[in-house]
């Protein structure tokens, strides 16, 4: 079982800055088998120094999201997007350094679990400072010249969940009072 070079990797939070830390790639998995292999389980680790963080919730797919469990990859692969996440942060925040991400996957039938991708990735002191911020995301982006190239994107301002289930208590209550006057 293999991974190409990720085309994209993101640290940042999930559900628009109200989630836990996350790390994010697109990667297309492939199997050396010729039958294929079966993914049981995937996680990320992320190492600073002698700072370990593991996100052991893993979740793929492109359009739909799906929990991980029993993929299914063959010769000619799986591309998709992987989602690594904890239920909680831990007390994980993304500061200024130099980190080894790496992906780890068990594979049925295997006692131990095996390394797909190991990559060195740098957060600078700007970087880390604007990450404080929720709703920004820290992306790597693969470039032509075979390095990583580096970005902040922020997320507009997304309503809180309380103001969210506002919106949607409206709207049903706009709708009930159209009913009512048909």
């Amino acid at each position: 079982m293999k991974a190409t070079q990720p085309t994209v990797i993101y640290f940042g939070h999930d559900s628009a800055g109200y989630g836990p830390p996350k790390v994010f790639l697109r990667t297309l998995l492939y199997s050396t088998a010729k039958r294929g292999r079966v993914i049981q389980s995937m996680r990320a680790t992320l190492a600073r120094g002698d700072v370990r963080h593991s996100f052991h919730i893993w979740v793929y797919g492109d359009k739909s999201l799906l929990r991980g469990s029993g993929l299914f990859v063959g010769e000619t692969g799986v591309a998709a997007n992987h989602h690594f996440m904890n239920p909680n942060d831990g007390g994980f925040s993304f500061v200024e350094g130099v980190y080894e991400l790496e992906i780890v996957a068990q594979l049925v039938g295997d006692k131990q679990p095996i390394t797909l991708l190991t990559q060195t990735l740098e957060v600078t002191r700007d970087l880390a400072a604007a990450l404080e911020d929720h709703l920004a995301g820290l992306y790597f982006d693969w470039g032509p010249d075979s390095r990583y190239v580096s970005h902040i994107d922020k997320r507009s301002v997304a309503p809180s969940p309380e103001a969210l289930m506002k919106l949607i208590g409206d709207a049903r209550s706009l709708g009930e009072a159209k009913d009512e006057v048909s």
